[in-house]
């Protein structure tokens, strides 16, 4: 059996940041190996462009109606199936280093009986995974994220007496005079970080990781590393801090058509604080640096890391994900943040790295086949030697691809968003149960279906830039209909019967499976009952 994985997550990094996707200023060499050994998806997207909802869809390999956490901080209920869950038993360890944003069900777990602190409790609590070590690395003074007092204790060890040194040190500046300059705000990004670079939240996870690699022994295990950068605060330690000038940026995309009556939603998200920060182009610039500096140290530690399983002698037996939850605008199409469907938030990252000689076929390969984020869970259990449950797991594993075979995964992929939480759906009198988008992408047209409103149309062929909103277009009503169609198809799956496999089903028969177990039904005679039972016996021995 393969002995291990390793499933490295970042958080709010953009398909297009990395040298191997194709940024012409910030090299990636460590990633860009990992590419070289493996396969990168080109065309990879996720089930919805907010860190709790998308990360819910990668643990589960379920869409998000299907397992109804929404949005950051709704529970995942009870009774959803995690990696973990489908991998313990295979004696797999499946452990956690760094973030999942899982808000525990706390209610249905009071429901059952669970207690937090019991084994069985802790699990359901932590999406399944171990928690070796997590670090959501968000808000962690309040109820929101959750403190991690590890790093607390080893900033303390480092001489550092502050309080919360998350936020005032790793994540905060200092001026010529001495006054702390919080990275929270956006204008503060080109300042370095207190941390120094070792003390920082990358390296440290990494650390942590490596920790957890070397205790874990010859059991089979799986690493979820869920690094918290380089999600906001924009704020990198020294050398990072100052390595990318503005002309290495590239230059902002958007256009002046797309202001010029949008969308009714889109034109809403156009007016959110964080999107009008992003047009102006002082606090955009740097921004733009301090997250090219926080890549720039995600990909150093991956080299780190690398060496690590090298040295380890780990890395002909460990498969690797690299990825990213979502992308992050930064002021492209007049946005900021992430939450709509233009690729800056819903393509991501997406490199395999299979150890199997099988693989060795597509090593250094670029796929553009349509891949989503609830493919990684069937890929990893596939690896593992786990039997396909698709009563269950949505998503569909890249294996049989990545080992040579020709066919394609899907005709589209879906991405979903709740924003209800959003002051977006208050300023377009919008309810609650009515402020869904979902968008649907066949590889040209983006089609996305927003409740109450027209829909929006994109022509990726045409339209790469995805300026042009066709959906009200009369010349297009075709295509939108198709699309449509396509998307009411997707809704109407069967995602919720999730205790039965399809396999269990037929072999259960059809006419007479409650005959055998002795409900009788629709016989006149008994003899009628003894001929058709004797039919179904003959057919069976067939």
């Amino acid at each position: 059996m393969p002995k291990n994985v390793l499933f490295i997550m970042c958080d709010q990094l953009r398909w297009d940041y990395l040298s191997c996707a194709g940024h012409p200023h910030l090299e990636t060499p460590h990633i860009d190996a990992l590419a070289q050994r493996g396969v990168r998806f080109e065309r990879a997207y996720v089930q919805s462009t907010i860190c709790g909802p998308s990360r819910m869809s990668f643990y589960t390999g379920r869409y998000v109606s299907s397992h109804g956490s929404t949005w950051n901080g709704i529970p995942l209920k009870v009774g959803e199936m995690t990696l973990g869950d489908h991998l313990r038993p295979l004696g797999v360890r499946t452990a956690l280093c760094g973030k999942t944003h899982m808000a525990a069900d706390v209610e249905g777990m009071k429901r059952l009986g669970l207690a937090p602190d019991s084994q069985i409790g802790a699990l359901v609590s932590e999406c399944g995974f171990e928690p070796y070590e997590r670090d959501d690395g968000l808000h962690p003074d309040t109820n929101y994220g959750k403190r991690n007092k590890n790093y607390d204790a080893y900033m303390k060890e480092r001489g550092w007496e502050e309080e919360n040194p998350w936020d005032s040190v790793a994540n905060s500046g200092e001026d010529d005079d001495g006054n702390i300059l919080s990275g929270w705000f956006l204008d503060n990004s080109d300042i370095a970080a207190r941390a120094a670079e070792e003390e920082s939240e990358t390296p440290y996870i990494t650390r942590r990781a490596m920790d957890f690699i070397k205790e874990a022994g010859d059991t089979p295990w799986c690493l979820h590393l869920s690094y918290i950068k380089p999600h906001w605060p924009y704020i990198v330690p020294a050398p990072y801090h100052d390595m990318y000038p503005p002309e290495t940026h590239t230059p902002v995309v958007r256009s002046e058509t797309e202001q010029d009556n949008p969308h009714p939603v889109y034109g809403a998200f156009m007016e959110e604080r964080v999107s009008k920060a992003f047009t102006n182009e002082t606090t955009r610039t740097k921004v733009i640096g301090a997250y090219m500096g926080l890549i720039k140290q995600i990909d150093d530690q991956m080299g780190e890391l690398m060496a690590f399983l090298d040295a380890q002698g780990l890395t002909d037996d460990t498969m690797i994900v690299f990825t990213s939850d979502h992308g992050d605008y930064l002021g492209d199409h007049w946005l900021g943040e992430k939450e709509l469907f233009h690729d800056q938030s819903a393509r991501i990252p997406l490199i395999v790295v299979d150890p199997d000689r099988a693989a060795d076929v597509t090593r250094g390969t670029v796929s553009d086949a349509l891949v989503e984020a609830i493919d990684v869970v069937p890929t990893i259990l596939e690896y593992f030697g786990g039997e396909a449950v698709d009563h269950i797991i949505e998503g569909r594993s890249l294996l049989p691809m990545m080992r040579g075979a020709t066919t394609s995964l899907r005709e589209f992929a879906v991405s979903e968003y709740d924003y209800s939480f959003r002051q977006v759906r208050r300023r377009l009198g919008v309810s609650v149960r009515e402020a869904k988008l979902t968008m649907l992408f066949d590889g040209r047209w983006k089609y996305i279906f927003a409740e109450g409103f027209r829909p929006m149309l994109y022509d990726l062929e045409n339209d790469p830039q995805e300026f042009n909103d066709l959906g009200d277009d009369p010349e297009h009503a075709g295509e939108c209909d198709r699309l449509k169609t396509l998307f009411f198809q997707w809704a109407r799956r069967t995602s919720q019967r999730t205790t039965m496999s399809d396999a269990k089903i037929e072999a259960r028969g059809v006419d007479l499976a409650e005959a055998k177990s002795g409900i009788i039904i629709g016989f006149a005679k008994e003899e009628d009952l003894a001929a058709a039972l004797a039919e179904a016996e003959a057919v069976e021995k067939k």
